[in-house]
């Protein structure tokens, strides 16, 4: 029986920082709630944008979140006039005008290596009813020509419109999955489309990362060498 985890909540504090970042002592599953409700709203707002992810940080009165994405431009809107409409939609819609927002929108360098925006790219591929193997094979030809060391894309449901669904997986290069140094993004979608849903998954491995596992020895140095009291 299998057992699989999340490869990116599996690195998560080893290699990737929390998506969500505050402390409460009262009121956490409202937070966390309300976290999520913004974070689908904002997947369903902008859809042409292509997020990559969302980061949550709170405040005793206020709250920032950074967004980032492919496109920031369709956010942003003209003369900045789009991130305040967002602003005041969040501040009304899930905080009750209780709590100030700050947005920071942040463009990602390389939209090919994010799992994220390659999975929304294939989802809107398949809805135009592109046939479903070339678009895996022009995927990760772009992805691995923008220097990733693996990819794997797995599509889900009634292919190409036919009677029974099935499961078509294509992969190229490595998958390390177990080494928890692996910076091995994940990223799952879904297709609507007449004939029904088609599910999308999609593993990028950019290569071994030591960055954050740097810092954590460097903090449990530092604190060996702090002066007992």
């Amino acid at each position: 029986m299998g057992h699989k985890v999340h490869p990116q909540i599996h690195r998560t504090g080893i290699l990737f920082p929390w998506s969500s970042r505050w402390v409460a002592k009262r009121g956490y599953s409202e937070y966390l709630k309300i976290d999520i409700e913004i974070r689908e709203y904002l997947d369903k707002k902008f859809k042409e944008a292509q997020l990559d992810s969302v980061f949550v940080e709170r405040g005793p009165k206020n709250m920032t979140i950074t967004i980032f994405a492919a496109k920031p431009g369709v956010i942003i809107g003209r003369g900045g006039q789009g991130l305040d409409d967002l602003r005041k939609d969040i501040e009304r819609k899930f905080l009750k005008l209780a709590v100030k927002v700050k947005l920071n929108i942040q463009e990602v360098r390389q939209p090919s290596l994010s799992a994220h925006v390659v999975a929304k790219t294939v989802v809107k591929d398949i809805e135009n009813r592109v046939a479903f193997r070339r678009i895996m094979k022009q995927t990760i030809e772009r992805v691995m020509n923008a220097g990733a060391q693996g990819i794997k894309i797995t599509l889900a449901g009634r292919l190409n419109g036919v009677e029974i669904a099935r499961r078509e997986t294509l992969s190229q290069g490595k998958i390390p999955l177990i080494t928890l140094r692996s910076n091995v993004e994940y990223a799952g979608d879904t297709a609507h489309t007449m004939y029904g849903a088609i599910g999308i998954k999609v593993w990028i491995y950019k290569g071994e990362s030591f960055e954050m596992i740097d810092k954590l020895a460097d903090k449990k140095e530092d604190i060996k060498r702090k002066p007992k009291k």
